[in-house]
């Protein structure tokens, strides 16, 4: 990956010691109204609008900057309810300086992404894609380019929603979950290894954490190639507490300094 974001989906396809495959849940879609405070049809998640976490950028021991992860809002995308999420990272040591945006829209009841934009800004490297995703259709168009293909999936996911529907899933020490839920078909599958329980230290505090080591076979924000690993904390909520990966412009981490809770549309779980 050319982003910082490969901080969260970037491993080796190696090892699998248990595989599961994994089915996106099924929940009816319906006609949104306008940012509702709850909805029974939401699949219940641990997130919800105005959740925030707030991170330290590392360049190796250097501090470099700040990031932020976030559910902004419910939009509605085509008659959809949807999840606003987004990725900022603004970061620099000595000439590499880093800024990157990421949102996507998340449908709260089906969990599939329906767009999705990336703006990135690293060293010399400036890319900007934007793309309408159209899960019952089964195709992407990028609107930067004009562009459009097919889907192998009908649920698809981008490398944002992909980080927020990892903290769904159980995650069992020792297993390996597939997934073939990556918008674009040359990135499948998506493999998603759970390492070890650890206890981490951060700026926000310890937290007990699960970590996983995903990665999606493409180019782009989750490469393989920079052997991310992401923290979760062990608990309900599964803050993303601690990031870190190798990259070409060098080995970077991101650590919490501070967390806002969300509102759960849907708080059964």
């Amino acid at each position: 990956m050319r982003s910082l974001m490969a901080v969260a989906l970037v491993a080796a396809l190696a090892a699998h010691p248990t595989k599961r495959t994994l089915h996106a849940q099924s929940a009816a879609v319906v006609a949104a109204v306008p940012a509702p405070h709850s909805d029974s049809l939401a699949v219940p998640v641990p997130f919800g609008p105005g959740e925030r976490m707030e991170y330290q950028v590392k360049f190796g021991v250097f501090n470099a900057g700040s990031g932020y992860i976030a559910v902004d809002s419910i939009d509605t995308i085509a008659g959809r309810p949807t999840y606003r999420l987004s990725m900022g990272l603004e970061a620099g040591v000595l000439f590499v300086k880093v800024k990157d945006n990421y949102q996507s829209w998340l449908d709260t009841r089906s969990l599939v992404s329906r767009h999705f934009i990336s703006d990135l800004h690293e060293a010399r490297y400036k890319s900007f894609k934007e793309f309408a995703i159209y899960p019952e259709e089964r195709r992407w168009q990028q609107l930067d380019e004009n562009r459009a293909d097919s889907m192998s999936t009908s649920e698809p996911l981008d490398e944002l929603s992909y980080i927020f529907w990892l903290r769904t899933l159980p995650l069992v020490v020792g297993e390996t979950y597939t997934s073939e839920r990556y918008f674009l078909r040359d990135g499948n599958p998506v493999v998603i290894k759970v390492l070890r329980n650890e206890v981490k230290e951060v700026p926000a505090g310890e937290f007990n954490t699960i970590v996983v080591q995903p990665a999606i076979r493409t180019k782009g924000m989750f490469s393989q190639g920079g052997k991310a690993e992401i923290y979760l904390s062990d608990d309900a909520a599964r803050q993303i507490v601690y990031l870190k990966s190798d990259l070409p412009i060098g080995s970077i981490t991101l650590q919490l300094k501070s967390a806002r809770p969300g509102v759960p549309l849907n708080p059964g779980r």
